[in-house]
């Protein structure tokens, strides 16, 4: 899947605060770019995840990817995850070709940050119907854009997790 190009470069600020968040929003608008917000856990990285920002990216100049803190995935998601930390996972999403700048949040969704940011469009997994993504109303409240991205059957953390979990029987190898 080809990667939109960029306007600039200099889009591409890494990981970022919530406050240098903000005022990057504010440089990013006055140049007349168009921003694009995704979040997730992003523990586990895999194609899915590639294609997600891969897609999301192609909607707008900016992409501005959320990621959950550790904290917030334990309450989302159980005290067995997440896998990785949350700084490694934040570099690892912001090293990705498609990704301009990540930001931490620790609540349980992004209701907050999409407030701050105020993006032009939201996106999301296709696994969630619009009206259950999180930020839905107000992004379409001021004139944005809401959208959701066929997600890969084979490709979930859940389903990597479930493999390892799962011991594996080697075939013996016959010689001739």
């Amino acid at each position: 899947m080809p990667v939109s190009p960029r306007r600039s470069d200099s889009c591409r600020a890494g990981i970022v605060s919530v406050t240098a968040l903000s005022r990057l929003r504010k440089q990013w608008r006055r140049q007349g770019l168009k921003l694009v917000f995704t979040n997730g856990v992003f523990d586990l990285l895999h194609r899915g995840h590639l294609d997600l920002l891969t897609k999301a990216k192609s909607w707008g100049d900016v992409l501005i990817v959320g990621i959950n803190t550790d904290a917030s995935v334990r309450r989302i998601k159980g005290p067995s995850r997440p896998v990785n930390r949350q700084r490694d996972r934040a570099a690892l999403v912001a090293a990705l070709h498609p990704v301009d700048a990540v930001c931490l949040f620790a609540e349980s969704t992004p209701l907050q940050l999409i407030r701050r940011l105020r993006p032009d469009v939201l996106a999301k997994g296709g696994e969630y119907k619009v009206d259950e993504i999180v930020g839905s109303e107000l992004v379409r409240g001021w004139g944005g854009s809401v959208r959701r991205i066929r997600m890969r059957p084979d490709y979930s953390t859940s389903r990597l997790l479930g493999k390892l979990a799962t011991p594996r029987v080697r075939k013996p190898i016959r010689h001739k």
